[in-house]
């Protein structure tokens, strides 16, 4: 399934998880965080604001409905925020009222066409790379390392299936027939922390922390651009 035709299809809707900065998550988001075992809000307080800054260029991958493009928009107000996606998020992101703080790219693939070069500090996503197979997320590291400035940083959430097993499949929400299923045919292919950081290096980042520990199904990767 996480193939690029699936992946165009299947997030036509726009996955929304709610206001992930509020101190009481929305029934959403509280499903989401009971299955994922953490904190939205203490995702983004730990591990994404203390990489924004008021001038901040932030690239985002699969925003879908702008649940974290919203929060990010707060604290960038003299920045911007360029989202990419299979979709046309606009009539979801509004771009048009952002005063030009927020670009939105519809893409057809993971190449990063059309993004500046060598222009962002900030790359984020959530609940993207876990749909994904390896060789898909490869080309995104490798594509996105080129719109990167020197020292810019990356942080990624994604699949672990050896966390999976710690956590509980049922309990975060994965079947436990993927087990014995090609990754073709499933919507949550295998990767594991170390292979994770191997197709970073692979892909030219250097790999600051494999896992920050804030959830307890999925590990969120940091990256540098040397």
């Amino acid at each position: 399934m996480p193939t690029l035709d699936w992946l165009r299809a299947e997030f036509h809707y726009g996955y929304d998880s709610g206001d992930v900065l509020s101190w009481i998550p929305g029934r959403r988001r509280w499903g989401e965080e009971r299955k994922c075992g953490g904190s939205y809000r203490r995702v983004f307080t730990r591990v994404v604001r203390p990489r924004l800054f008021a001038d901040s260029k932030v690239l985002e991958l699969g925003p879908g409905r702008g649940s974290w493009s919203r929060a990010i928009l707060r604290h960038i107000p003299n920045g911007e925020l360029h989202t990419v996606d299979f979709q046309d998020v606009s009539p979801w992101l509004h771009p048009d009222l952002s005063a030009g703080r927020l670009v939105c790219h519809r893409v057809q693939d993971n190449t990063f066409a059309g993004l500046p070069d060598r222009y962002f500090d900030f790359f984020w996503s959530f609940g993207v790379l876990c749909h994904n197979e390896i060789e898909s997320i490869g080309d995104i590291l490798r594509s996105a390392r080129a719109k990167m400035k020197t020292g810019g940083i990356a942080a990624h959430q994604y699949g672990d299936w050896s966390k999976l097993d710690h956590f509980g499949w049922e309990r975060g929400g994965v079947p436990t027939e993927f087990r014995n299923k090609p990754d073709r045919e499933i919507w949550w292919p295998r990767n594991d922390q170390a292979t994770m950081c191997r197709i970073a290096g692979e892909a030219g980042w250097e790999v600051l922390q494999g896992d920050v520990g804030l959830l307890g199904r999925d590990p969120i990767i940091v990256l540098r651009n040397p």
